[in-house]
């Protein structure tokens, strides 16, 4: 019953879609009729600026803390890995929203933080130098999803958080579906790194 209830909550608590609510605290908009039409961090800072996008990630990632410490509590490790699923779930496909999300990296991140802080660390690290080098956010989310359950493998964890890092690695690399396509042919969008905004 537990494990029900934690994965309930962190399904809600992934509702909780912080682009939109600073798109309308910011400019009275919805951040998914604007860019890319995602409602993430990255589309966030092309539309709104650096300052608004990094309030939308840490947002994000917070409420990927949230959900694992709560699941933590309520039903120990396996429900921290289910409502840190289901967080990210909630994130990608919010009922609230009529479905239409972002994809889930920011707050799989913070997910990650609480669950597996060195491997977090490591990820974080990756993905800056690979957007530093190419300005591709999106191949540094692909790029990280798909090191994750190799990492989560590496540190010898247990057959149920092999899983979870697989889940959450399929679902940022199904959201990511559209970017691996835009990249294959080279007509993905690069990040400006001149944020004078």
């Amino acid at each position: 019953m537990n494990f029900i209830l934690v994965s309930i909550l962190g399904y809600i608590l992934g509702n909780f879609s912080t682009s939109f609510v600073v798109g309308k605290l910011a400019k009275n908009i919805d951040i998914r009729q604007h860019g890319s039409g995602n409602a993430g961090a990255t589309n966030t800072f092309r539309v709104l600026g650096l300052t608004a996008g990094l309030i939308v990630f840490v947002g994000d990632a917070l409420k990927g803390v949230a959900a694992v410490l709560l699941g933590r509590w309520l039903a120990g490790n396996t429900g921290a890995l289910l409502a840190g699923v289901f967080a990210v779930i909630g994130h990608n496909w919010p009922v609230f929203l009529g479905f239409r999300g972002g994809k889930g990296i920011a707050t799989s991140f913070g997910v990650l933080i609480i669950l597996f802080p060195k491997i977090s660390c490591i990820l974080f690290v990756i993905g800056i130098v690979v957007i530093l080098i190419s300005r591709y956010v999106s191949l540094a989310s692909v790029s990280a999803a798909g090191l994750l359950p190799v990492l989560i493998i590496i540190f010898r964890s247990s057959t149920g958080e092999i899983l979870f890092g697989v889940v959450l690695s399929a679902m940022a690399l199904y959201q990511h579906r559209s970017n691996i396509t835009r990249l294959l042919s080279g007509n993905e969008r690069k990040i400006s790194l001149n944020i004078k905004r």
